[in-house]
């Protein structure tokens, strides 16, 4: 294999270890990611030296906060290597964590305890790789396999499982048969995981060029059936009109054509439609949907806040899965559209937008039409005129001061009259004019 140099940076650290007698490789998803030739964006370490050798190597600009014995050199630049003693673990009572951390004496030891053959490489500083559970050969054959026994691996951090298909989706590689079969009959200990441990890897997976395909891994694996079973009722449940998909494959290719690199828009795409099955009825032979959106909200913010989404992202959430049933008829007024945006609000328009584009393409019309092209320009235009009270040229004390009035629902009702009229007509916001009506509603 072509022996390549290391950045600069990287061998810039490992030197100043070396230098004080210490062992250092770079170690986990960097290696894989370095030999596939793709970008290493995160640079991680294994030493046999303590955290508090290592600390008189790097006396400034690095911190030791983890038990396990992580330390971090903070580069010039900002970037942060994270460099782990080697280790050994004992016993997974939880399925979560080692009831037991020891340091460990060599690489092989640390090399054995981690998770696939792919992440159990190292790279000295001469870029000579130690490849000790055959990770090459399954790069090679583009597979994602456990070291060692796949049951007695998930069974020490069932998080694996979800890291197995995260793996397979992000670098297009299948799962192995062994280590397959291992996550389907172990997928029930996913529920000893914390919601957000589980977030962060299925954020990761939505991130994905191919989410949906990462999504369809999970159902096949048996894992989405324990962390989101609210979408298999769609699987196999046909639509008519423009849908060529069932309710499971067109959240799955809407999600496929999600453009926005948002993670809970992407998540609100998978989930858009999961209220279909729980309103389906059967009118003259054709299944309707009436207010799936509606449910569909409920369910998603149930699910996203067993995923320990925060306040901000459920509201994002819920928005974008409540109003994303929205008609663009030319015939529209701008009151209408006006309203939809109040909805949507403007922080989340051009994240409704990428839904709205991803649910169209994922329901086998085209990407725009004449009708979608004209109402994305009158959401610009709209909002350029008065959007609500706060746009008016006058204010509250405005109409305290003209109608000698205390602070009371008389002034907000006040500004909300003057808005109606705004609102239809917009070239009224003026202010001479606007003090003038106010004037005029003095009784």
């Amino acid at each position: 294999m072509e022996k390549r140099q290391l950045p600069e940076k990287v061998k810039e650290v490992m030197k100043k270890v070396i230098n004080n007698s210490g062992e250092i490789f770079v170690v986990g998803g960097a290696v894989r990611d370095w030999i596939l030739k793709k970008e290493v964006n995160d640079w991680d370490f294994a030493t046999n030296l303590t955290p508090e050798k290592m600390k008189e190597i790097f006396p400034k600009n690095s911190f030791c906060e983890n038990k396990f014995g992580t330390f971090s050199v903070v580069l010039k630049d900002g970037e942060i290597f994270e460099i782990t003693t080697y280790r050994s673990e004992e016993g997974y009572s939880d399925k979560r964590h080692p009831d037991k951390v020891s340091w460990g004496k060599s690489l092989k030891e640390d090399l054995e305890r981690r998770d696939f053959t792919i992440n159990a490489m190292a790279l000295d500083i001469e870029g000579q790789i130690t490849d000790l559970h055959g990770g090459i050969e399954d790069l090679n054959n583009r597979l994602i396999k456990t070291v060692g026994s796949p049951d007695d691996r998930f069974s020490e951090d069932a998080l694996r499982m979800m890291r197995a298909i995260r793996i397979a989706s992000q670098i297009g590689f299948l799962v192995e048969e062994k280590t397959f079969e291992s996550i389907q009959k172990n997928a029930h200990l996913i529920k000893e995981i914390a919601g957000e441990r589980i977030r962060d890897e299925l954020f990761k997976i939505l991130l994905c060029k191919k989410a949906g395909d990462g999504i369809r891994l999970l159902k096949n694996s048996g894992l989405l059936a324990e962390i989101m079973p609210e979408l298999l009722p769609g699987v196999g449940m046909g639509q008519k009109g423009h849908h060529i998909y069932d309710v499971w494959d067109h959240e799955l290719e809407a999600l496929n054509n999600c453009l926005s690199k948002n993670p809970v828009t992407r998540l609100a795409t998978l989930l858009h439609d999961v209220g279909k099955p729980v309103v389906m009825r059967e009118e003259n032979g054709e299944k309707t949907f009436h207010n799936h959106e509606v449910v569909g909200s409920r369910i998603a913010v149930k699910i996203g806040k067993r995923l320990r989404l925060s306040t901000k992202e459920l509201e994002q959430l819920f928005i974008l899965v409540r109003w994303h049933m929205f008609t663009v008829e030319d015939t529209q007024t701008d009151k209408a559209v006006r309203r939809f945006i109040r909805n949507v609000t403007p922080e989340y328009l051009e994240e409704m937008i990428a839904l709205r584009r991803s649910d169209r393409l994922g329901s086998g019309a085209k990407e725009s039409s004449w009708r979608w092209e004209l109402f994305k320009k009158r959401l610009i235009e709209v909002q350029k005129q008065p959007f609500s009270v706060k746009d008016l040229k006058v204010n509250g004390l405005d109409v305290m001061e003209i109608l000698k009035i205390k602070p009371s629902r008389k002034v907000g009702e006040v500004l909300d009259k003057i808005f109606a009229e705004v609102e239809e007509k917009p070239e009224l916001n003026v202010r001479e004019v606007l003090l003038k009506k106010i004037s005029e509603l003095k009784s």
